[in-house]
């Protein structure tokens, strides 16, 4: 008798976990997030292997770009809600599109150096008369070179190449003696010639001649419309991707292993190298406003179409309310 009493009571109980389990898949919500391969791939790592393993709290397709150009009118369609971007496109496309996206967070400082095969290159007046080749044209790279250039009045050629890894390859053959390039790349190209030295760090030097502004590589930005639609996402999002980056910047064995799982950078040795020289964060809130404030102006001042002809309104920046 006890028996066929206890059968229903587990039939039933089985029925209410099944269905609590699909209710929590159900609550979930799904974002789809582009990171770019480097600093802001690296940082999002432990959320990459925790949403393979369903243990975020939103549900998360993540993919990783190769440069910004395979992003940009997704956040804007919304067809990506999350996006790491660099920060004077962000401000671009933010004045571009009436306000279609909006500012997250700060995910990545300084991580330009300039490299040279040779001795020759020990200050910033050295790159007078000399070629460099580069990456980052129309981005804050560019900008951000340029603008050092000027400050020092320096006159240098500088050669463009679309993505990180051609200019690493291009460094690699001999067909390039001074390069700026940003992390992991930097690590990539001193590892495998030991005649390549990082010869200028670039946000020391923009430091020098930028009156105190910080210098911020890349952000993370949100669709505006999906943010005003679902708070409580987005604001779990940033907690997630705070709680990444802290774990990279502190577990840099087991960050690298989940790096090269991923297919981000080749080995862990290289991944174990380059962590520390990426400056990779999670600012938000009212800490990023008053952080990246001074260098918009900056990019205002020095080139208005970097940031899309104008400094943004307030709203650009999300704000954690209560949901």
């Amino acid at each position: 008798m006890m028996i066929r009493k206890i059968v229903p009571l587990l039939i039933v109980l089985a029925v209410f976990m099944t269905a609590c389990t699909k209710a929590d898949k159900q609550d979930k919500t799904t974002i789809n997030v582009a990171a770019l391969k480097g600093p802001t791939g690296m940082g999002m790592i432990k959320l990459i292997n925790d949403a393979e393993k369903g243990s975020t709290k939103n549900e998360y397709n993540i993919t990783l770009a190769g440069s910004p150009d395979e992003i940009t009118g997704k956040i804007v369609s919304g067809e990506i809600q999350i996006a790491a971007l660099p920060i004077n496109l962000a401000a671009n496309l933010y004045n571009k599109t009436n306000g279609k996206i909006q500012l997250l967070a700060l995910n990545t400082l300084g991580v330009l150096y300039v490299l040279e095969k040779g001795e020759e290159i020990n200050s910033v007046s050295d790159l007078e008369g000399r070629k460099i080749f580069a990456t980052g044209q129309g981005a804050t790279p560019e900008y951000v070179l340029d603008y050092i250039l000027k400050k020092n009045n320096i006159n240098a050629e500088v050669e463009y190449k679309t993505e990180h890894s051609e200019l690493a390859a291009l460094a690699l053959s001999g067909n390039a003696d001074i390069v700026m390039l940003p992390e992991p790349f930097v690590t990539n190209v001193l590892s495998k010639d030991a005649g390549f030295r990082i010869a200028l760090d670039l946000t020391e030097e923009f430091e020098k001649v930028s009156e105190g502004t910080i210098l911020s590589m890349g952000c993370i930005v949100v669709n505006k419309e999906f943010a005003d639609k679902n708070r409580q996402a987005v604001n779990n999002f940033i907690d997630e991707y705070k709680a990444s980056t802290e774990f990279v910047n502190n577990n840099i064995s087991e960050a690298s292993e989940l790096i090269v799982k991923h297919g981000i950078l080749a080995s862990k040795e290289l991944a174990e190298k380059a962590i520390p020289n990426c400056n990779i964060v999670c600012i938000d809130g009212s800490e990023m406003e008053q952080k990246i404030k001074g260098f918009y102006e900056l990019l205002n001042e020095y080139n208005p179409n970097s940031i899309g002809g104008k400094l943004h309104g307030d709203d650009f920046y999300y704000r954690r309310l209560a949901v």
